[in-house]
């Protein structure tokens, strides 16, 4: 009987092992089945952030891409007025020096003959004073009305300074149309000294004494430097963007201190150029204002970045003068400054076009 129960039990156990291998291999299956569905989740996955990552990555390149072409846009919308505005300003400043020019020519050309004429019946009255030394009673009054002996005195002093005032408008008029260079678009060689003397002149109502500071000093220690080739106007324009902002730093300064501060340390601006290695030509342009602040030394040439009050400043000058000496002249513009102590700029410039290797 007990044999009969062991046999029962054994069957029962190996139909339940049965029964258990089954489910075990479709476990097992389930298993293997479940972990090839992770595997490809995964891969998919990873692929799925892959893609998002590139997709990422492309974005990124097209939005530096977008705002470098918008700041491209930007800085050739900024040259383009600029450029419009340099060329209205030549046009006009052209103009202007042209309808000046001749009045002031045509006086300059008479002054000569009214000195003559002057000097002619200076004389005819001396004789008159020599030979009837006892006019008239009428002519004695008269002589005493119109101040005869003063204005024998002050009428060579007049026809001097109106000769001397003549020939300064002529220099202006001058140095207004050397300035605007109309007609020197293309690169021509050209005196670089008779550009920067130029611009000084245009500039000298600036550097005159006022009754809050003194005048500003020019220090011009000049180079043996042969003819330039560039474009003109451009270089005009450079210069005269560094001395303008080298005049505001000047005044800005100024206005920190005394009357009796700026003498004992007058404001001046310093302009060497030499020639570097029989290929370059350099001028550095030196104030002794108020300096540029360290914060803002990396900004200097961007584009639209400017200190001053607005009105007063665009902040295109120095970027346009960046752009004119390296993309336009395959030059080097640098600065140098120290807050408190001054700034100089310097600029150099391949004396032939050609040279295009920057030292």
């Amino acid at each position: 009987m007990d044999n009969q129960d062991d046999s029962i039990q054994i069957q029962e156990l190996e139909k339940t092992n049965r029964i258990l291998q089954k489910k075990l291999k479709r476990c097992e299956t389930e298993r293997c089945q479940l972990e090839t569905d992770i595997e490809t989740k995964e891969f998919l996955l990873k692929k799925v952030i892959c893609e998002l990552e590139n997709s990422r990555t492309n974005l990124q390149h097209r939005s530096q891409e977008l705002e470098n072409t918008l700041d491209r846009l930007h800085n050739m919308q900024a040259q383009m007025i600029q450029s419009e505005k340099m060329s209205a300003l030549g046009q006009m400043v052209a103009g202007i020096a042209h309808e000046i020019n001749n009045p002031v020519s045509f006086i300059y050309g008479n002054l000569s003959y009214i000195s003559q004429y002057t000097h002619d019946l200076l004389r005819l009255v001396e004789l008159y004073h020599l030979y009837f030394p006892n006019p008239p009673g009428e002519i004695q009054i008269e002589r005493k009305t119109i101040d005869l002996e003063f204005i024998e005195k002050d009428a060579i002093m007049v026809l001097h300074s109106m000769n001397i005032g003549t020939e300064r408008i002529r220099d202006i008029v001058l140095s207004l149309r050397n300035f605007s260079r109309l007609d020197e678009s293309e690169i021509k060689a050209v005196d670089l000294h008779e550009g920067i003397d130029n611009t000084l002149m245009i500039l000298q109502h600036r550097l005159k004494a006022t009754d809050k500071s003194p005048e500003i000093q020019v220090i011009r220690d000049y180079g043996n430097l042969s003819n330039l080739e560039c474009y003109p106007g451009q270089i005009n324009q450079v210069f005269m963007n560094i001395l303008v902002n080298a005049l505001d730093a000047l005044e800005e300064f100024n206005a920190k201190r005394t009357y009796q501060e700026i003498q004992l340390n007058p404001s001046r601006i310093m302009i060497r150029t030499s020639v570097v290695d029989s290929q370059w030509v350099k001028i550095a342009i030196t104030d002794n204002g108020s300096g540029i602040p360290e914060s803002i030394q990396k900004q200097i040439f961007n584009p639209f970045f400017t200190t001053k009050p607005i009105g007063k400043g665009t902040g295109m000058g120095m970027a346009i003068s960046y752009q004119i000496i390296i993309e336009k002249h395959g030059g080097k513009l640098d600065f140098f400054s120290t807050p408190g102590k001054g700034t100089e700029f310097v600029v150099q410039i391949p004396i032939q076009q050609q040279v295009y290797q920057v030292i």
